[in-house]
């Protein structure tokens, strides 16, 4: 017996052995066999992972991240404890202990599926997983596997288990296009991986499992009982006591739904960025963890954003109540579910959608998304009377059931402190850019009212008719041509004959009413559109054009008639914001831009931007030429130091310094007495600017600026028909430039151009625009440039006329 049992013992010995080699033998021929398929060394060290296209301002504020994977890159070190220990005991306790295959999971996996009688215990490691999820497909092959083991066991050489870890949080899925543990924080939560408490964390923790099964917002059942798995394995191991554990699964699932998170709101200029991305890089550039800088400053994007929506909502309030956005049925009895309610309603811009709870004499009480219950006092009812047709109002509402019932869906302004509103979805829009006129840059850019209700931004793709805002490029034009801010032109009906296919023109003023001779400074300050017309034909339509293109104006965009002095062009608000840029930085033509660079996934800058900026002391025209081809300094607007310029990073010079200065003046002439005169809430003395309104109001603009910035405002239908009557660029526009402007000169001292060389002032008589003398009582101070000055008045009866340009047709 003692014999047989050695044999035996040496026939399973060598069974053994020999099942042992050839399994190796098999191993190493199915190594051989894979080796071309699994990824080499270089591609392990530089893993590539799909990351989003982030967006930032130029003082690095996150705007927005785009892509198909929600994925927020974080190193090990940057990841909680908290979260390292609930992954842990969810997934692989023994992961630093085990060399990439845990064969004592391995077995323990085995008995437990023996004993329960099926499959429910895995033995993927983290290493296993991150392999799986980096290098490999999901197939359930042999093949994949043994891939899966291959690829394992070379991370475990190349890699750290820190590196690896920090790789496995990195590419894991948790469903909801959340890749990684920091998207999964914010696509559950809405909070940085930081800010996690433990049952966040261990929720987080038990959904790789089974993204599909444990996701939280799917099914908050499942993902809690998977939750309470998570916690009882991180008291076991000693990660958390027992009353942290059992706090911890008392808490409600409070997972849902997340947009990606943002700090600065600007998804118009999100949008842009990835269009240029597209556009330089290729589609996939997306996916390739780019990091695109722009000039947008948050706090004046933050005041734009502001700006617009409380101008476009007052704009609608005057126009009447439409009625609530729906109605639910609410039951009679007991407390409905107002969060399921009203999540079928998205908030749009700074509307947030509520449901009405109950309607009191002059209050309402409502249940709003996010918030809870707030109460909507008078103040905040009594506005709404009902519209009625041709933009006519109903009577003024005496208690608050005239509106609104219980069950009414409605859109409120909101406050934390449980007040609000009364609003309603703007069907007119508005577009805001303001820019650096130095450079060029745009600081603030908002394209409409709600970029997720409609995406179509009205900055640069609204081609509009600027209206009256339009005339200072044609008086500019005026000054170039003889003209002085003192040239008396007749306010009065004109009448063009047509064509004979046409009817004749017979233009008129906004007011319907005529002034009379009426001076170049006092016709742009009023907005008068005879005069207007009347420049024009003394100039001529060609030489106006030419002129007038130097602003940035396509010329074959332009009628080539007398309408263009009503600014019948179509541009953009860039187009006429660029435009306005001329004036504002002394005579300079700058291209818009908003990229300031670009970054890739390893922080190397791939593109930046190189704008022609404004240099006053390199331009030869003032009379200080710098050697050819020598670098000159300038002030960085970015960075505030000196940076060397060379010719070509030079802005050119478009119109005279005396010119531009001139025409400032006018324009400032325009807030302190005349259609821009809102803008004196402000209390500063250093804007300029024109109000814009054209033909039935269907386009209505203010346009303002002071020597670093510039601002244009627009506001309209996108399908074009008539704001209403008594609406115009000072009622609908300025509103909006004072609120933004009001924020971004927030202590920002006064500045003032000095007056260039070749100016005089001069007095002269407001009513015939020639020269007095010093003493004359009734004289008043104009700017001339010296090459243009008026006439003197007749010293008995002071009634020469100015001497005007020449012309074929009389204009006076």
């Amino acid at each position: 017996m003692k014999w047989n049992y050695i044999r035996v013992l040496a026939a399973v010995t060598g069974s053994v052995t020999l099942i042992t080699l050839l399994g190796a033998y098999a191993l190493a021929c199915s190594y051989v066999y894979l080796a071309p398929s699994l990824p080499a060394l270089d591609a392990l060290r530089n893993v590539e992972l799909q990351v989003p296209l982030r967006v930032y301002t130029r003082g690095g504020a996150l705007i927005a991240q785009i892509g198909e994977q929600r994925r927020i890159p974080v190193s090990y070190e940057q990841i909680p404890e908290l979260v390292k220990h609930a992954f842990l005991a969810a997934e692989d306790e023994r992961f630093f202990e085990h060399h990439g295959i845990d064969y004592f999971g391995v077995v323990r996996a085995v008995l437990i599926d023996v004993v329960s009688g099926e499959k429910t215990q895995g033995a993927s490691t983290i290493t296993m997983q991150a392999a799986r999820n980096m290098f490999l497909n999901l197939d359930k092959t042999v093949r994949r596997k043994l891939q899966e083991t291959f690829v394992t066991y070379r991370m475990e050489r190349e890699f750290t288990k820190q590196e690896i870890f920090g790789l496995y949080l990195n590419v894991i899925f948790f469903g909801q296009r959340a890749y990684g543990v920091a998207a999964a924080a914010e696509a559950f939560f809405g909070k940085p991986l930081d800010k996690l408490d433990v049952a966040e964390a261990a929720t987080i923790a038990g959904v790789p499992k089974a993204p599909s099964r444990y996701n939280p917002i799917v099914d908050p059942e499942l993902a809690t009982q998977r939750r309470g798995y998570v916690l009882r394995r991180m008291r076991e191991l000693g990660f958390i006591d027992a009353a942290t554990a059992e706090a911890a699964n008392k808490e409600p699932m409070q997972a849902r739904a997340h947009a990606p998170l943002f700090d600065v709101e600007a998804p118009y200029v999100a949008e842009m960025a990835r269009l240029e991305l597209r556009q330089r890089f290729g589609a996939n550039a997306e996916s390739a963890g780019y990091k695109v800088y722009t000039t947008i400053d948050g706090r004046l994007q933050a005041a734009a954003n502001r700006a617009v929506r409380i101008g476009l909502i007052e704009y609608d309030r005057r126009h009447g109540w439409r009625g609530p956005a729906g109605h639910v049925d609410l039951p009679a009895h007991g407390e409905p579910d107002f969060d399921d309610l009203v999540d079928e309603y998205a908030s749009i811009g700074n509307l947030a959608p509520a449901i009405v709870e109950s309607v009191a004499a002059k209050s309402v009480r409502a249940y709003v998304k996010i918030l809870g219950s707030v109460q909507i006092e008078w103040d905040g009812l009594s506005w709404a009377r009902k519209a009625a047709r041709n933009d006519a109002l109903g009577p003024v509402p005496q208690n608050a059931g005239q509106l609104l019932a219980r069950g009414d869906v409605i859109y409120v302004v909101a406050d934390d402190a449980g007040h609000a509103q009364l609003g309603q979805i703007p069907e007119a829009q508005s577009a805001l850019v303001a820019l650096d006129p130095n450079d060029g840059s745009i600081v603030a850019l908002v394209g409409g009212f709600d970029y997720f209700t409609n995406k179509y931004n009205r900055v640069t793709q609204a081609r509009r008719l600027p209206g009256s805002g339009f005339k200072p490029f044609l008086y500019s034009a005026a000054l170039e041509n003889g003209f002085t801010p003192a040239t008396t032109l007749l306010d009065a009906p004109i009448v063009l004959e047509g064509n004979g296919t046409e009817e004749a023109w017979r233009p008129e003023n906004s007011a319907r009413a005529f002034g009379g001779p009426t001076r170049l400074r006092d016709a742009l300050v009023h907005s008068r559109n005879l005069v207007s017309i009347r420049v024009l034909k003394a100039i001529g339509i060609p030489t106006a054009i030419d002129y007038i293109s130097r602003f940035g104006f396509d010329p074959r965009s332009m009628p080539h008639d007398l309408t263009l002095a009503l600014g019948t062009l179509e541009a953009t608000p860039l187009d006429v914001a660029a435009g306005y840029a001329v004036f504002a930085n002394g005579g300079y033509r700058v291209a818009p831009f908003f990229i300031d660079r670009i970054e890739d996934a390893s922080g190397q800058v791939v593109w930046h931007a190189m704008p022609r900026r404004v240099c006053p002391q390199c331009d030869s025209s003032d009379g200080d030429t710098a050697a050819a081809g020598t670098p000159l300094q300038v002030s960085d607007t970015t960075h505030g130091e000196p940076q060397p310029l060379k010719p070509e990073e030079i802005a050119p010079r478009v119109i005279s310094a005396q010119n531009a200065y001139v025409m400032t003046d006018m324009m400032a002439d325009v807030i302190r007495r005349g259609t821009g005169r809102r803008a004196l809430a402000l209390g500063r003395s250093d804007i300029a600017g024109k109000t814009g309104t054209t033909n039935e109001a269907k386009d209505t603009w203010f346009n303002g600026f002071t020597p670093n910035l510039v601002a244009t405002v627009w506001v309209g239908f996108d399908q074009e028909r008539p704001l209403g009557e008594g609406e115009e660029g000072s009622r609908t526009a300025l509103p909006i430039w004072i609120q933004f402007m009001r924020e971004a000169l927030k202590g920002v001292p006064e500045q003032h151009r000095p007056m260039p060389e070749g100016l005089v002032t001069l007095r002269i008589s407001p009513d015939t625009g020639t020269l007095v003398s010093a003493e004359n009582p009734d004289g008043v101070p104009e700017i001339f440039m010296a090459s243009h000055l008026p006439a003197a008045a007749d010293a008995d009866s002071g009634s020469q006329g100015p001497q005007g340009p020449a012309s074929s047709e009389p204009i006076f």
